[in-house]
């Protein structure tokens, strides 16, 4: 059987005059078609009451927090910078809620984008709400490029998992305004830009976190190394069912 990965769903917040697509749970059509190339079965979950969270833990063996908008900074004891872009507070609590979950079932954990920063920001860390509260920012981090094509390099530390996957130097898709900031203290920076911006964080103290600061689902049909990221999340959700 095909390990069960979960992607908490976005949440469509524009208005519109249907009415069934008010509020409407999505999920990108790129992340799931990834993870059933690479072996997967894709279930969504849309954002409940985070104390319901535990109760979706018996359907999944591993689990993707995807991209979309900014995390509430006061998830970080921080008010809202004049940069911040939208957030939506209901899916946070909800994803903040499953991170802790599922890590405490052990399960297998995959951040994209936003997903690397409210992985962080769950286990403690924080981000800088605009790249602009960085010190030394040198590179475009919001590609005008198509959102398929990569954009900068990113270097990896040898002694990493994602090593193993993308190598040494991997070139990388980009669209992000923030970036990691404090680190949480169970994970380790284990890519950056050539600005030092973290691009990638893992675990310290086991394989049950891989997150990466670009979009790996918007590459994978072209660039193996991208799809390489998805198939160890299946592999990593095996050994942990």
């Amino acid at each position: 059987m095909r390990p069960r990965i979960a992607i908490p769903a976005d949440t469509l917040t524009e208005a519109t005059n249907i009415i069934n697509e008010r509020n409407a749970a999505f999920a990108p059509r790129p992340l799931i078609e990834a993870v059933v190339k690479s072996g997967g079965l894709p279930i969504i979950l849309p954002s409940v009451d985070p104390q319901l969270a535990v109760n979706y833990l018996p359907l999944f063996d591993g689990v993707i927090f995807a991209g979309g908008a900014d995390v509430d900074p006061t998830f970080f004891n921080e008010e809202p910078h004049l940069k911040l872009g939208m957030t939506y507070r209901k899916r946070d609590l909800f994803e903040i809620a499953l991170v802790k979950e599922a890590l405490d079932a052990g399960k297998a954990l995959m951040g994209i984008c936003r997903g690397m920063q409210l992985i962080n920001i769950a286990l403690g860390g924080s981000v800088y709400q605009d790249l602009s509260e960085y010190p030394h920012p040198t590179l475009k981090h919001s590609q005008d490029a198509p959102g398929n094509l990569p954009s900068h390099h990113v270097s990896v530390a040898a002694d990493s998992r994602i090593f193993k996957l993308i190598g040494q130097r991997a070139y990388v898709n980009s669209r992000h305004h923030q970036a990691l900031h404090k680190i949480a203290p169970s994970l380790q920076v284990t890519a950056t830009a050539d600005d030092q911006i973290p691009e990638a964080v893992e675990s310290i103290a086991n394989d049950w976190v891989l997150a990466v600061q670009w979009h790996p689902e918007n590459m994978f049909k072209h660039y193996q190394y991208s799809q390489a990221i998805f198939a160890d999340l299946i592999q990593r959700a095996k050994e942990n069912k």
